[in-house]
């Protein structure tokens, strides 16, 4: 007997995988890279929790909550928030899509 497994070629969103709207899909998908940000810029200072939930005004279980990607609790505002007080610019360009309908993402960039 054997043992294959089916592989199917993914969409670039997950998030349509798993078969959300794509509007929904989209917002899930911003909301993940902003939160990858976040808990890439606190692994990169080395903050305890006590540190990285002071300077961004939460809670513990907060900082718990953004290391383990439990984003649901947060709004694309509140994440972009906690850049902004990590000492992050925010920029939003608008630009034409090549596609029928736009869509939104995170580009970090490294100055």
């Amino acid at each position: 007997m054997s043992n294959r497994i089916k592989v199917e070629e993914g969409n670039e969103n997950i998030f349509k995988d798993l078969g959300f709207s794509d509007e929904v899909a989209e917002q899930e998908l911003l909301k993940a890279q902003l939160g990858a940000e976040i808990f890439r810029i606190l692994k990169e200072r080395k903050l305890t929790q006590g540190e990285a939930a002071k300077l961004l005004g939460v809670k513990h279980l907060d900082i718990s909550r953004l290391k383990a990607a439990k984003l649901s609790d947060y709004s694309v505002d509140r994440l972009m928030t906690f850049l902004n007080r990590l000492n992050h610019d925010i920029e939003i360009r608008i630009i034409p899509s090549q596609e029928r309908e736009g869509h939104q993402r995170v580009v970090a960039v490294e100055l």
